[in-house]
């Protein structure tokens, strides 16, 4: 059995995962210290949901190990594995907020099922984690008041609610206008510094990468291509990672592109 760095966060050691016959992950390594970010990358299919949803303890391993807090959560008890999420916030892709539930509510909610707070208590933890997120005044919002960016912000808030040291984002930046976005982006390092937690975000938005990341790993297929720094991958001659940075089209795409070309006699419009 492994003996988990206690310099790292997050310490993933063969990890596979199988849905049925097909796996997914194909026994992938890495390390995360602690107080970084790390950037997942990689684009649709390559298996990242699938390592964030592993990680966070939603989907089994088939085999491997993920250190989180000195615990190999693969292996814990499911009591034992609640009690090691409540050290872990998730952000998830869509927000995931209750809509009938208030902004406040949905904060306020890891609270009242997790701790035995007074409710007093609650409302000022709740507060305090909505201006933290820009959104103080906003407690007594539905979600289905408020704009795409400002429900991240309240997902962030709740994922925030119980105090995590490892802080996880799935595509926090999908579906946002750029100038929303970039708000995103200036959260999540504001709370890094803030804080001085770990961050895992998992996204395939390269300008949000390269400016939250300390460093990043790219996913293709259910195997790491590249894990570096920021300046390490944007160096890379590897070609998957060249392809990807460079947004260079698979071949069948390609084909398909110049098919188009050849019929209208027009370029097709290039992806933003």
């Amino acid at each position: 059995m492994s003996t988990p760095d206690t310099e790292k966060t997050l310490s993933v050691r063969d990890l596979r995962v199988r849905y049925g016959e097909r796996e997914i992950l194909h026994g992938i390594s890495f390390d995360v210290p602690r107080g970084e970010t790390l950037v997942i990358l990689g684009g649709s299919g390559s298996g990242k949901s699938t390592l964030l949803r592993t990680l966070v303890g939603l989907q089994p391993a088939t085999s491997g190990e993920v250190w989180i807090r000195g615990q190999d959560i693969a292996k814990l008890s499911e009591e034992d594995l609640d009690e090691t999420r409540k050290k872990i916030g998730l952000s998830f892709q869509g927000g995931a907020l209750f809509g009938s539930m208030t902004v406040g509510e949905n904060v306020c909610l890891p609270l009242r099922e997790h701790t035995q707070l007074e409710e007093s208590t609650i409302q000022i933890i709740m507060r305090l984690k909505l201006e933290q997120v820009g959104l103080a005044g906003f407690e007594n919002y539905m979600p289905s008041q408020l704009s795409g960016g400002m429900k991240k912000r309240a997902a962030v808030a709740r994922a925030m609610a119980m105090d995590p040291e490892i802080l996880f984002f799935d595509e926090p930046s999908a579906g946002l206008d750029p100038i929303i976005a970039a708000g995103i982006d200036n959260l999540i390092l504001k709370l890094k510094k803030a804080f001085r937690m770990t961050i895992i975000v998992v996204t395939h938005e390269l300008a949000s990468a390269f400016l939250i990341a300390d460093s990043m790993l790219l996913i293709n297929k259910g195997d790491i291509v590249a894990h570096g720094s920021r300046e390490e991958m944007e160096k890379s001659t590897h070609p998957r990672v060249r392809q990807f940075l460079d947004r260079v089209p698979e071949p069948e795409v390609a084909e398909e592109m110049d098919y188009l070309q050849m019929l209208t006699g027009e370029a097709p419009p290039r992806a933003l």
